[in-house]
């Protein structure tokens, strides 16, 4: 099973080992790491979020390993959306209902906006998102785009898509 493990560590050499140790010792798949050391916790940690790939019989034991070792586990869960595209829109998405054009994405039962980004440069001005769509699967993004074409088309927006090649290919 793929699960997100978001942990809070110490600014200090060796705080990554003690996740990732017992990760490995178990057979877990390590399939990234996304560690800012900008951004602080309220107990003076730095979130440190953890994808990976283990066997669900061996979850509960790298669970407790990763505790008994001192480290703070602030979330874990399984990954139920796998497939993940990102997409450019050009045109006035706050003046046409970002809220409905998101709202028509999540509310499809197999995808979810993720992620946006949004530059507005000037105030009757086109603006500018990047938008990040997940989704169960590769045929469930492709249809969440779609979606997103769809709705974007009735509100004059262009979509420039997807951004990372291998999307639903």
């Amino acid at each position: 099973m793929i699960v997100t493990l978001v942990v809070e560590l110490e600014d200090k050499p060796g705080q990554l080992l003690r996740v990732i140790e017992p990760i490995s010792r178990l057979g877990g798949n390590i399939i990234s790491i996304v560690h800012d050391r900008h951004r602080i916790s309220p107990l003076k940690r730095i979130p440190v979020e953890f994808v990976i790939d283990i066997d669900s019989d061996r979850f509960d034991e790298v669970i407790g390993r990763i505790r008994e070792s001192g480290i703070y586990i602030r979330s874990f869960n399984e990954v139920r959306l796998k497939a993940t595209a990102s997409v450019l829109l050009i045109g006035h998405i706050i003046h046409t209902d970002l809220s409905d054009t998101v709202n028509r994405i999540d509310g499809s039962g197999f995808a979810e906006v993720v992620e946006m980004h949004i530059t507005m440069p000037k105030l009757n001005a086109p603006s500018t998102a990047l938008i990040t769509i997940s989704a169960k699967g590769k045929k469930e993004l492709k249809e969440a785009i779609q979606i997103l074409k769809g709705v974007c088309s009735d509100k004059n927006i262009t979509v420039i898509e997807p951004l990372n090649e291998d999307a639903y290919d």
